[in-house]
């Protein structure tokens, strides 16, 4: 029986990527360098051993749908909304500098204006799906760098339509005309707002009778079909398939099917991207990158410094510290994918004579190699253009570059609290501070969120928080502790390090994304590391017990309990031996706080602690008060309490009812204003 080449093609693809992979992982490569290399060994300049690149290529562009529409699902309509300075401005300056930079030194090379500019149109476009699998796998989407880059590669994928459109024209062999140029443009732009709205009322809606089907099978069918069939209905008015595919994965963002969506679809993106890599590699000439390697190192050099130079001042013109546009300018300095077309596409307009055709694959594949490797020495990179371009001296916020700081002085706090990141995390908490009147500063690296924060009263500044200056306009010495809540775990470590280096006493509590950067992140003086993973495991269990009718009481003690066990066996190094955990348990279980509010009638006002003899009645011991926005920690005998005195007791669940009726003289619990806040 005759095996059919696409599947004898894909079975080498697999078999030799897997070994590859494995000594990648092994090596501690990343591995889209492995899958790239496969491409280079197996392609037609190497060992011939694929015959259908037509039909692999296609194989690939799926991969590329499917990657970005997964990353679409981790946005959505309103965050893209939040991100529209960096996609316009960003963005369109970005490509406009790239393509005029690169017009310019191209016609020196003696090339007429018309190639100069084509070569700016190759130049312009960084890799999406490379750059966005790197940030991914590294969980870098979210941190500044990363929405910084994702907003830059949208306006890219959007220019692609005026770029294709003007090939032609500048080949010389078009005659079309300015307006039906900007008619063509003006008709993709309106129906990417037409499939947005359409996508936006349609999607949800067929989900949800999919959904009551219950099936899996046509679940899985559905979400496939909506994002290869988005990006087919784009590419059908000029834009990329991957933007089709993105805007499905917005669309459904906000869906209550996302996370279900993501899970399905998985499996199938790593698979059709692996093979989008390779296919990469494939297209690699040895020969010619040997027979050429002056000019494409020519090539590598000069795009490389100008790319960088470039993102950079752009990054920075919208108002982004120099780690974060040094790093977001280091993870686009790459060529992109779509450059592979427009390159075809002026090759047959004759802009790209076959010597600089092969010149231009071999530099690009080269850039596209290096980019995860340059993905992760970005921070470094960005530690060391800050350091140069702050005078040399980090530590000084004298001779700091004021633009760099952008927070102002936090005079006049004291015994405070540090936010660094205003996501979720981060906003609830200023919430519950506010609410017990204790003092905190924010410091945020999104300028938009800053200034609309800003604006209805929130102590927020803008300021990156990995920097030593920036920690101190923030009152890091007077602060008493600190809460980095930030989505990049490289940053999360170094504002770790600088606040434990500026603040020996200072408490420092980290939030992040696994367990297995708890220890790395405690070794660097965090007091209390929270990993998301593991408190969502927690939650899950509790609601389970919940469902099923578990009483409240058992459910804390099971959380407490693996709660305890749980970071006592992380945190193993530090820990004396001889508590156990049963006793632990049964301390946590007791040591239950509680706030309570004093309102106008009740007894405890204009009485003195030693009159109401709390602790002696109930067991029950107030350990702070807090009053006119100070705090009274531990008050003596004779400490007389007023209205709307907020106290703070510690003892055990039970007496608790006793020691507030004590305090209101039997009013009703309503009248109390408390609220139990367990630790």
């Amino acid at each position: 029986m005759h095996t059919p080449v696409l599947f004898a093609d894909l079975l080498i693809i697999f078999l030799v990527s897997v070994p590859v992979a494995f000594l990648c992982i092994r090596a501690k490569l990343p591995l889209l360098v492995g899958f790239m290399i496969t491409g280079i060994m197996i392609g037609p300049y190497g060992l011939g051993l694929i015959e259908e690149l037509e039909a692999i290529e296609i194989l690939a562009e799926i991969g590329v749908v499917l990657l970005l529409f997964t990353i679409g699902l981790e946005f959505s309509l309103r965050r893209l909304r939040e991100m529209r300075r960096l996609v316009l401005i960003g963005g369109g300056l970005q490509v406009g500098l790239t393509i005029a930079a690169t017009a310019v030194v191209v016609s020196l090379f003696g090339r007429s204006l018309n190639q100069a500019i084509f070569f700016g149109f190759l130049i312009a476009l960084s890799s999406t799906a490379i750059v966005l699998k790197t940030y991914a796998d590294r969980n870098e989407i979210g941190a500044p760098h990363g929405r910084a880059g994702v907003g830059i590669l949208l306006f890219q994928d959007i220019s692609i339509v005026l770029m294709m459109l003007l090939v032609p024209i500048l080949g010389g062999k078009n005659a079309t005309s300015p307006s039906e140029v900007l008619l063509s443009l003006g008709t993709s732009l309106a129906a990417l707002v037409v499939i947005i709205i359409g996508a936006w009322f349609f999607v949800p809606v067929l989900l949800k009778h999919v959904t009551s089907l219950r099936s899996p099978e046509v679940f899985l069918l559905t979400v496939v079909l909506l994002s290869l069939g988005t990006a087919w209905v784009t590419s059908q008015f000029g834009l990329s398939l991957a933007l089709g595919a993105f805007i499905a994965g917005m669309v459904l963002a906000d869906s209550d099917y996302s996370h279900q969506i993501t899970a399905e679809i998985l499996p199938f993106r790593d698979v059709f991207n692996s093979i989008f890599f390779v296919s990469i590699g494939l297209l690699l000439s040895l020969g010619a990158l040997i027979a050429n390697f002056p000019t494409v190192l020519l090539w590598v050099g000069l795009m490389f410094i100008g790319k960088l130079i470039i993102v950079w001042a752009v990054v920075r013109i919208l108002g982004y510290p120099q780690r974060v546009a040094a790093m977001t300018a280091l993870g686009l300095a790459q060529i992109g994918e779509f450059s592979f077309v427009l390159a075809k596409v002026g090759r047959g307009e004759g802009m790209l004579p076959d010597s600089d055709y092969q010149s231009f694959l071999a530099a690009s594949i080269i850039s596209m190699i290096a980019t995860p490797f340059l993905i992760s020495a970005a921070p470094k990179f960005g530690y060391f253009v800050q350091s140069v371009l702050s005078d040399g001296d980090d530590s000084d916020a004298e001779t700091s570059r004021e633009e760099d700081i952008h927070v102002t002085s936090s005079g006049g706090l004291n015994n405070h609290v540090i936010i660094c990141g205003y996501g979720l995390n981060g906003k609830n908490l200023s919430r519950v501070l506010r609410a017990v009147l204790v003092p905190y500063t924010i410091l945020e690296l999104n300028a938009e969120v800053v200034r609309r924060i800003k604006d209805k009263g929130e102590k927020i500044n803008f300021g990156d928080a990995t920097r030593r200056e920036v920690l101190k306009h923030a009152g890091i010495e007077q602060a008493s502790a600190i809460v980095v809540a930030i989505s990049d775990p490289q940053a999360a470590r170094r504002v770790v390090m600088n606040a434990r280096q500026l603040n020996t006493d200072i408490f420092i509590i980290v939030r992040t994304r696994y367990i297995t950067e708890i220890t790395e992140l405690l070794e660097l003086g965090a007091d209390d590391v929270i990993p998301e993973e593991f408190e969502t495991s927690i939650e899950i269990f509790s609601r389970v017990l919940e469902r099923y009718g578990v009483a409240r009481k058992v459910i804390e003690d099971q959380t407490e309990k693996i709660r305890g066990q749980a970071y006592m066996m992380l945190r193993s190094q530090g820990q004396s031996p001889g508590i156990k955990m049963s006793n632990l348990n049964s301390a946590l279980h007791a040591a239950t706080t509680e706030t309570f509010r004093l309102k106008g009638n009740f007894a405890a006002i204009g009485k003195s602690l030693a009159e109401l003899d709390l602790r002696g009645k109930t067991e029950v011991t107030i350990i702070a008060v807090l009053r006119d926005g100070k705090t009274e920690i531990n008050p003596g005998a004779d400490y007389r309490f007023r209205e709307d005195d907020l106290i703070i007791l510690l003892g055990e669940s039970e007496k608790m009812k006793m020691a507030e009726k004590l305090l209101s003289g039997g009013k009703k619990q309503g009248e109390s204003d408390s609220s139990v806040a367990k630790y």
